[in-house]
């Protein structure tokens, strides 16, 4: 089968076609957001470190055994150094409960660098969840009086 190509865009787009696919449970479109090299890594909410291509695409295949995952970026924080960008996401997450829906924040990092095929995922890390939006601390310099 051939490999879902994505348009080479920017990493603004190839993060919209990560979140998509989650959202969508299309492990071929996820995958495509993903750089060819093997030392890739992803990091799920309490998880090992999970390093490569087989490694990553096992993992989302389980968790799409149990349906799409219905996860929001917000409050994007975005770092720009050439051929890399790395994402700051509060990820807005629709998780199933006893009391039906409920709403859950985790914080995710997600790496992208610039390669031939487009900007390409090279790293995602996401923090446990919480049931509460996580503060967002800024560093404000102090007044002085």
């Amino acid at each position: 089968m051939p490999k879902t190509k994505l348009p080479p865009g920017n990493p603004d787009d190839t993060e919209h076609a990560f979140y998509e696919a989650l959202q969508h449970a299309d492990i071929e479109r996820l995958m495509a957001c993903w750089a060819d090299e093997e030392d890739i890594v992803c990091v799920h909410p309490g998880g090992p470190r999970l390093v490569g291509h087989a490694a990553v695409r096992a993992a989302f295949e389980a968790l799409f055994a149990n349906g799409s995952v219905q996860a929001q970026p917000e409050k994007v924080r975005r770092l720009d150094a050439g051929s890399c960008s790395v994402h700051s996401v509060v990820e807005r997450v629709q998780v199933m409960t006893d009391d039906g829906p409920q709403q859950a924040w985790v914080v995710a990092t997600n790496v992208y660098a610039k390669t031939a095929q487009g900007w390409r995922l090279v790293a995602h890390h996401a923090s446990p969840g919480s049931r509460t939006e996580p503060p967002e601390v800024l560093n404000v310099k102090p007044v002085l009086h």
